[in-house]
């Protein structure tokens, strides 16, 4: 059934790369449909590149010349990327266009660490038009660098100390869910950074968690699980206890650092007073 599904998004993607202007020199399929692992909710994700940058209207026009109705933007407005949303046959589509030399800045800022998911995007795209801009990308980001890894390393560890363990406990009030709720979700991602870091791999979305985590060599035991189990606990303090089990596992895994002993020693200290 999602195979037949991811089929049939991918067929669509490929009318509308097919029916795009010349003026379109590189498009990239990114997402779960890429991946082949795209079911009944999923929607389609394409990047466009185009020699010179567009108007907003243009993005709505040559989108609408490929097939898609119901056209429509999101996001920051202004910039070089244009972003529009449209449905073909029933499906949603979501197009992203980048100027060319948007494109290759773009890049070299994610070589040079800037957070974003588009490495992870780009890294497992399949080109559906190509004038070898994909290709030369996916080149480049094949190694991540170490010193990037250990800057992402410190930087997710830099929250996890500095102020008396016993502060942690101020988030189990009954009545302050939301500040647990915020703490743990932080706590989520940058454990996930931490562990993408350490394996070297470009960080992508949070969606689809298990399935990313499970061929990873370096991760604490039943990461995803774990740490839907926090995110789902109703009580605050096991909550609270089993992220803070899995903060303490991950940064044992981690090299040294100044953040990384700060956080594994503050965390120690935090567990002992949760128990």
């Amino acid at each position: 059934m999602a195979r037949a599904r991811n089929d049939e998004l991918l067929a669509l993607a490929r009318r509308v790369a097919d029916a795009l202007s010349p003026s379109v020199v590189e498009v990239v399929l990114t997402g779960s449909v890429s991946r082949g692992v795209a079911d009944d909710v999923s929607d389609v994700e394409m990047l466009l590149v185009t020699e010179s940058p567009l108007e907003l209207e243009d993005a709505f026009e040559l989108a609408r010349r490929a097939g898609l109705e119901d056209v429509d933007t999101w996001g920051a407005q202004g910039g070089p990327v244009k972003r529009v949303s449209g449905n073909l046959a029933g499906a949603p589509f979501e197009l992203v266009f980048w100027p060319r030399e948007y494109a290759a800045s773009s890049v070299d800022a994610l070589l040079e660490g800037e957070p974003s998911s588009t490495a992870d995007a780009l890294v497992h795209g399949s080109a559906l038009r190509t004038s070898g801009l994909l290709a030369a990308w996916q080149a480049r980001l094949a190694d991540y660098p170490s010193d990037l890894a250990a800057a992402r390393i410190e930087e997710a560890a830099l929250r996890w100390g500095g102020f008396t363990p016993a502060g942690l406990l101020t988030v189990t009030r009954p009545d302050d869910r939301l500040a647990l709720v915020e703490w743990l979700l932080d706590a989520a991602v940058r454990v996930l950074t931490i562990v993408y870091a350490l394996n070297r791999v470009w960080e992508p979305t949070t969606k689809r968690l298990a399935e990313r985590l499970e061929p990873l060599p370096v991760k604490p035991e039943r990461l995803a699980a774990r740490l839907a189990k926090a995110l789902a606990e109703p009580d605050p303090r096991r909550a609270l206890t089993t992220m803070t089990e899995v903060q303490l596992e991950t940064v044992r895994l981690a090299p040294p650092g100044p953040n990384v002993v700060r956080a594994q020693r503050w965390l120690e200290e935090a567990l002992d007073l949760l128990r």
